[in-house]
């Protein structure tokens, strides 16, 4: 299995006042091709802290992170901009679609950053709209919809651009259970059929259910590391 993250001896620390907080302290991990990860544990445990690192929103105090061969603390913001625009999925709980454009038009963003043509932008667009059962809301405007269908269109968003690596935020967090299984079901399909890789934070157990490999996170330290066959 080809290594797409490696995790080298992370310390992340926050300035506090005159001293600091140590979120994450001497994290050794690897993630592989096609993975289906998560971070779990409490709030505080350090899980959103590193998910931010690996998408390159935030850079180690210490060690290195390596994304899809590139190290994360030596990056420029542009070089880190660009590395989310071509390889990097996000899916946050909040969904952070943009309100007064329709479905079509929150997933077709992601693609205006890249080299395609319009006629290009709707093939990939209704294809990923396909994928998560959404053709009849292309449309629809966020304020139209559910919340699991408003978190669908947000998975499609992260899928357009087809990402080596899918980055998810407690992703089910404002989702009842019969929408939470319908999420997870849809990522774990898109998992298994384009080899995808996702790491999730949370500590959600519907979540965790669904998950082939745990890393427990606490007070900043992997204390559980385990592969569910």
């Amino acid at each position: 299995m080809k290594t797409i993250v490696e995790v080298k001896n992370l310390v992340k620390r926050f300035p506090i006042g005159a001293g600091s907080f140590t979120a994450l302290r001497n994290v050794n991990l690897e993630f592989g091709e096609g993975e289906f990860a998560g971070l779990v544990g409490p709030s505080g445990s350090g899980k959103t802290t590193l998910l931010n690192i690996i998408g390159s929103l935030d850079i180690p105090s210490e060690g290195e992170v390596v994304v899809l061969s590139k190290s994360i603390g030596k990056l420029t913001p542009k070089q880190a901009a660009q590395l989310r625009k071509e390889e990097l999925g996000f899916i946050f709980q909040s969904y952070n679609l943009l309100p007064v454009y329709t479905v079509f038009e929150n997933v077709e963003f992601p693609l205006l950053l890249l080299d395609m043509t319009a006629e290009e932008r709707k093939k990939r667009v209704m294809e990923t709209l396909e994928w998560v059962g959404l053709t009849d809301k292309v449309k629809s405007r966020p304020a139209q919809l559910s919340g699991g269908e408003c978190q669908r269109v947000a998975i499609a968003r992260a899928m357009v651009k087809r990402p080596n690596l899918v980055l998810a935020d407690e992703p089910t967090a404002n989702l009842d259970s019969k929408n939470s299984h319908n999420i997870l079901q849809t990522m774990e399909k898109i998992n298994k059929e384009l080899k995808t890789s996702f790491i999730f934070a949370t500590h959600d157990e519907k979540v965790i259910g669904y998950l082939k490999r745990i890393i427990r996170l606490q007070d900043g330290n992997v204390v559980e590391d385990k592969v569910i066959s």
